[in-house]
């Protein structure tokens, strides 16, 4: 039996005392990261046993447990873990520090943890204690798939636990390995014109059509997209073919960026509103084949929210990502990555009103993103904007790392008339015809 656990996750191990929990976690953990109950009341009162310091033990594996995840330190739970409260205090730990919890519960035979404990001189309790947390452990399981757990592995014969391997997983967002260097590329929306010449101008070689493209850097560079490929520009299948096409051949990375999730509920046959440009997507994508659709929706289905790279000294997100959220899995941060920090009320253009994260970053890691277009990108706090409205008559602009250098194109037209302006009349690309 292979258990899957993510390189950043708080392991809880349920079962009834003497059921191996603790052999198991010295079996496949680190010392370090393992928290067990048992050794927190014995740092009170020098008894693991000593079951009147509970209350104070617990709290001591909660303090410690939040500061192993605060710090991106997998951590292990070592209890029993069998009510439905001790579940929930840590669960909600998990959730505040945007951490998938993983449970693995050993449903071994009663008679058997019975007899384990009566053999272990260390234990000062009948065996009244372990029926009655076997009672509560056959609650758990039948609780435990209410409480919004995702990763559950249940064993349930001593044959499955001597067979257990555990599998450490990366993250999706951990590409810390990939060093560079590195094009990372702001919101194209449909401007493949623009995007080809950009491309062109960074040193690709570009070759094929809306059925396959070939692109390679002399210098093996890597291009990464902030998202929002699609909508309101012009060439929305192209740009689409041409970007799967690279991330497929391994020369290039995507993040989602809020047009693309808004299109692939489409695709998907939700009813969606055809604004902010969804229409020029559809009615595009309405001359290419159903199986162009399919392949379309599945691209973006597994476009992840950020990136680390270069061992964490850049993060790509589409609308920007806060220190602690880096390479952290929840709602929210796949929400600030979509549409970073906002409150929720909407300006006199019918935009949302975004507050200024970037203002208050102090992160080690450079931030690269887009999604407020902005007349020129500019350094901040060790983050950049490099959404430059390419689509409303601006700019397409990358930043090269490492070099830190910005290279842009401008836009040929103004393609779709921005809400809220933001460039210079004078600096805007002529319209259409």
């Amino acid at each position: 039996m292979q258990i899957k656990i993510p390189e950043l996750s708080l392991v809880l191990l349920v079962g009834v005392s003497s059921c191996g929990k603790s052999t198991f976690a010295k079996k496949y953990f680190k010392p370090t990261e393992i928290l067990s109950s048992d050794h927190c009341r014995a740092l009170i009162s020098d008894d693991e046993n000593d079951q009147s310091i509970t209350k104070e033990a617990f709290e001591i594996l909660h303090f410690i447990a939040a500061k192993r995840l605060a710090a991106g330190k997998l951590t292990v739970i070592d209890a029993t873990n069998v009510q439905t409260e001790a579940r929930k205090s840590l669960f909600v730990l998990a959730r505040k520090y945007h951490i998938s919890p993983v449970v693995i519960i050993f449903n071994l035979p009663e008679a058997l943890c019975l007899e384990r404990n009566q053999q272990r001189p260390d234990r000062h309790f009948g065996s009244y204690v372990i029926q009655q947390q076997y009672a509560n452990l056959k609650q758990a399981l039948y609780h435990i798939k209410q409480e919004r757990v995702k990763r559950i592995t249940i064993i349930d014969s001593v044959e499955k636990l001597d067979a257990v391997e555990i599998k450490r997983v990366p993250l999706s967002s951990n590409r810390k390995y990939e060093r560079g260097p590195f094009d990372i590329i702001g919101d194209v929306h449909g401007c493949f014109d623009e995007l080809i010449e950009l491309l062109e101008q960074l040193g690709y070689l570009i070759n094929g059509d809306l059925t396959h493209y070939t692109v390679t850097h002399p210098k093996g560079r890597k291009a990464i997209f902030v998202g929002d490929l699609v909508d309101r520009g012009p060439k929305n299948p192209q740009v689409l073919r041409l970007v799967m096409d690279m991330i497929a051949a391994g020369t290039a990375f995507c993040v989602s960026g809020n047009h693309d999730v808004k299109l692939k509920r489409k695709l998907k046959g939700k009813n969606v509103k055809l604004t902010h440009g969804l229409a020029n997507s559809v009615q595009q994508l309405e001359s290419c084949p159903l199986a162009f659709h399919q392949e379309v929706l599945h691209f973006i289905e597994e476009l992840v929210s950020h990136y680390l790279f270069d061992n964490g000294q850049l993060v790509v997100a589409h609308a920007g990502m806060k220190e602690e959220l880096q390479g952290r899995t929840s709602g929210k941060v796949r929400e600030f990555a979509l549409y970073g920090d906002t409150t929720g009320e909407l300006d006199e253009f019918g935009l949302p009103v975004r507050l200024n994260w970037a203002a208050d970053y102090r992160g080690k890691a450079i931030v690269v993103y887009g999604h407020t277009p902005v007349s020129e990108a500019e350094w901040l706090n060790n983050t950049i904007c490099i959404d430059t409205g390419c689509v409303f008559g601006g700019k397409l602009t990358a930043l090269r790392y490492p070099e830190k250098e910005l290279v842009s194109v401008p836009a040929k037209y103004i393609y779709y008339k921005s809400i809220k302006p933001f460039i210079p009349e004078d600096k805007l690309a002529p319209s259409p015809g």
